[in-house]
């Protein structure tokens, strides 16, 4: 049987086709994404509570995958410092180590046993959560990382694009976003790409914000990086306090290095 991800496309002759064609129906493609993701919502919400649980016990997140899927999930752990100000509570891991972000390396997902190993070097405890992420959820870096995990006392999920995949069976968890067949067939970096942004978006973010890192709608732990997120960091005090001088403003942002610090040194 062949697994939706590998499915023909539903488009064919793709050479012959005009640009505005080709754009017109990766769109129309697209649009299906943020449908199925939304069918999988019970899952990712039993997940994040289970995240939040553990992770005010201690608990981190480790993200795992190869090629697209773990660059994504490197990619949405490597946010979690600058916008919400929390350091090592969510570590990505992509198959064949950091070099795999810009250059494929070969065979690196087909080890079973590597990705526990990888796991392994940050000394997990059953507070931590391993989130498998495979489009096909059958990598065997994934999936054997998954068992391992799950044998240890770890909660495990899995984000896939196929029902029923081998990491679904594995994991605690299976969250598992249907897309159907890929615009050019087999790239799984188009919606199942898109799909798994989505998912560990919502993980993420669902997560900072049940763990007091967001007030209002406002990221008040941010870190001051850059000129753009002081203006942003000085506009929050402003609007919080009622203050009018926006160089008092920034000032005490830039004194006490965060939002929720300088509001709250005003309640002293």
């Amino acid at each position: 049987m062949i697994v939706n991800t590998e499915k023909p496309s539903s488009y064919d002759h793709l050479e012959t086709m005009s640009t505005t064609d080709i754009l017109l129906a990766i769109n129309a493609e697209d649009v299906t994404v943020p449908v199925a993701v939304g069918k999988c919502i019970p899952r990712i919400e039993a997940l994040v509570d289970g995240i939040v649980e553990r992770m005010k016990r201690g608990g981190r997140v480790f993200y795992l995958g190869a090629g697209t899927s773990g660059r994504l999930g490197v990619t949405d752990a490597s946010e979690i410092p600058p916008t919400y100000g929390v350091h090592d509570k969510f570590i990505g891991i992509i198959a064949g180590g950091d070099g795999a972000l810009r250059e494929a390396v070969e065979g690196a997902e087909d080890d079973p046993e590597q990705g526990w190993k990888d796991v392994l070097r940050f000394h997990p405890t059953p507070e931590d959560t391993v989130v498998g992420i495979s489009a096909s959820g059958g990598a065997p870096y994934v999936v054997g990382a998954l068992r391992k995990a799950r044998e240890a006392g770890l909660l495990t999920a899995c984000v896939s694009c196929n029902e029923g995949s081998l990491a679904g069976l594995v994991a605690e968890i299976p969250i598992e976003a249907v897309v159907g067949p890929e615009f050019v067939t087999g790239s799984t970096r188009m919606k199942s790409g898109t799909a798994a942004k989505l998912i560990l978006n919502m993980i993420s973010t669902a997560v900072m914000i049940h763990l007091g890192h967001v007030k209002g709608n406002r990221m008040v732990d941010m870190q001051l990086t850059n000129a753009k997120l002081v203006d942003r960091g000085t506009r929050m005090i402003l609007n919080e306090t009622g203050m009018d001088d926006y160089e008092a403003a920034r000032n005490l942002l830039l004194q006490y290095g965060s939002v929720r610090a300088a509001v709250d040194s005003l309640k002293v």
